[in-house]
């Protein structure tokens, strides 16, 4: 399974999103947004996927982060919003 980070443009966003991942049976879960990650309002999804993740992508997301190393996070998707 890889791990990802999804930053929101609204904390409404976040909450939606983590509600649509759950309705998917994809374990998830709210958390503030690492530093290094920055966002418009501070929450993240944490989640676990093996699929095509382009799949889950929505409008409300800002950033899709898959987490590599150890507090280690490559940009997979950029909403140019």
């Amino acid at each position: 399974m890889v791990e990802y980070v999804a930053v929101f443009f609204t904390h409404s966003g976040a909450i939606k999103y983590d509600k649509f991942l759950n309705g998917e049976n994809i374990h998830s879960e709210l958390m503030p947004v690492p530093r290094k990650l920055s966002s418009n309002c501070g929450i993240g999804v944490k989640f676990s996927y093996e699929g095509d993740v382009s799949t889950l992508l929505c409008d409300d997301i800002e950033k899709l982060f898959k987490s590599t190393l150890p507090k280690e996070y490559s940009l997979v998707y950029e909403n140019d919003q």
